[in-house]
């Protein structure tokens, strides 16, 4: 036990008072939206930062409701929210990605409406300087650009933490892109799910990874590894965050409870935590082993420079825990869905859509997963995504009943948004459509390469808002 006697009963507690509890408050079915878009130069050099600082600037200036929410180490806004909507503009890692959170509301027509006005100026506005915005889940032009954090306290411990992996030494296969938050891009959804509905949405939804990989993979790693459509998951767990794998990825059990959904949380790592004002990285490790300690040996950032520090832990680090799960229990009381690629841009509003009309529809889709053959016969749902990732289907899979189960799921998607009557079932169409050529946006691009279109038109064509 650490010098703050916290013990399992403590940290337990804590767990269930940080994630659990807020979802016992739920009472609307709002939705959130982040959609995280990569900024390409298109002469073929290094996103210019002083242009992206300019811009963001004139957008201030346009849309009046917006204040500055954050400002880094230079000088420079790297955050905006309007209170009005509590949408947000930022940056996202570094000044080479940008990111649209919007503000949490009832329907998507409403999202879909801010989102593409503030769109619109900002890919107006790069044009204007020879650059511009696309929706495409790993910035295809990232060779060209110069991988710097945003220079302020998360973000540079962020990149710290990542940096850190030969530290580590074999523990595990690292990759060796620890600036991939700089390149790569998520379509992320947030959503209300009431406390008793919370394992079910866990445990059904995991299973929906694998068919997921199969309509939107979108992260293609140009000249590097391309027999990959989603590029993406190995990103993730073959990096610092995934020392731990539970802490990244889909979840490897079923759960019962809210009690076995405690105990995995309780099985995570922690590698920073906060004090006065200063982020702190420390070596990745179990929660367990992180509050059995009297003190943690650490490194925050200081004048150009990382300075040691030794701290005692608190339960209130809860807060710092970072889990990149596909499905994130937040402090907010919802459930995050962090395992979709940026869609192409006119197609940003399927991922939120497919998401919220399933939500609906969780006995019905309990029940077909319990009868599909590709999953109870063939793989589990984890080893199915990680064969879906790819831009093959792999021999050994049964296509045909794959794509059969996938129709399936997005008829139960658009009738939980019929059931909704707002007429969202419409932006399930280029789902639909990726279904019936058997197809996705990454797979799209590779194609599209292979046909002889060049990577510039493809740029293009995944930035229009049709």
């Amino acid at each position: 036990m650490g010098i703050n006697n916290i013990d399992d009963n403590g940290l337990r507690n804590k767990l269930f008072q940080t994630f659990l509890e807020p979802t016992k408050r739920n009472k609307k079915e709002y939705i959130g939206i982040e959609i995280e878009i990569p900024i390409i130069n298109l002469n073929k050099e290094a996103v210019d930062f002083e242009i992206v600082h300019k811009i963001t600037r004139d957008f201030k200036e346009e849309f009046n409701g917006f204040e500055v929410e954050g400002i880094d180490y230079e000088g420079n806004i790297y955050s905006l929210r309007d209170k009005s909507t509590d949408d947000m503009v930022c940056y996202d890692c570094s000044y080479n990605n940008i990111e649209f959170a919007m503000g949490k509301e009832e329907d998507l027509f409403t999202i879909n409406e801010r989102f593409l006005n503030y769109y619109r100026f900002f890919k107006s506005k790069f044009e204007e300087h020879g650059h511009t915005l696309t929706g495409m889940g790993i910035n295809p032009y990232r060779k060209y650009n110069n991988e710097v954090p945003i220079p302020n306290e998360r973000y540079l411990m962020l990149y710290h933490h990542l940096k850190s992996y030969p530290n580590y030494g074999n523990l595990m296969d690292f990759h060796e892109y620890p600036g991939y938050g700089m390149f790569s891009s998520a379509s992320q959804v947030q959503l209300d799910v009431p406390y008793d509905d919370l394992i079910d949405n866990i445990n059904v939804f995991s299973k929906l990874e694998p068919i997921k990989a199969l309509l939107f993979s979108n992260s293609v790693l140009l000249e590097d590894h391309e027999e990959y459509a989603c590029f993406r998951d190995l990103l993730w767990e073959h990096s610092t965050h995934g020392i731990n794998p539970k802490n990244i990825g889909m979840y490897d059990i079923e759960f019962d409870d809210a009690d076995e959904l405690l105990s995995y949380l309780e099985s995570l790592n922690m590698y920073c935590v906060m004090r006065d004002g200063l982020y702190i990285n420390f070596r990745s490790m179990p929660l367990k082993e992180f509050f059995s300690k009297d003190k943690i040996e650490g490194e925050y950032y200081c004048k150009g420079e990382y300075k040691a520090i030794e701290f005692k832990p608190s339960l209130d680090d809860i807060k710092y825990l970072r889990a990149f799960k596909f499905i994130n229990l937040t402090f907010r009381g919802t459930l995050e869905y962090r395992s979709v690629c940026t869609q192409p841009i006119k197609d940003s509003m399927s991922v939120a859509a497919f998401h919220v009309g399933l939500k609906h529809k969780i006995n019905e889709l309990k029940e077909l997963f319990f009868y599909a053959d590709v999953y109870n016969n063939s793989y589990s749902a984890g080893e199915l995504r990680k064969l879906l990732i790819k831009a093959e289907i792999s021999d050994l899979i049964d296509e045909d009943g794959l794509y059969a189960l996938a129709e399936k799921v997005l008829g139960l998607a658009s009738e939980g948004l019929k059931m909704r009557g707002l007429g969202e079932e419409v932006f399930l169409k280029p789902l639909y459509d990726n279904l019936n050529n058997r197809t996705n946006p990454g797979k799209r691009l590779l194609d599209s390469l292979d046909e002889g279109i060049s990577l510039e038109e493809i740029i293009r064509d995944y930035g229009e808002v049709g």
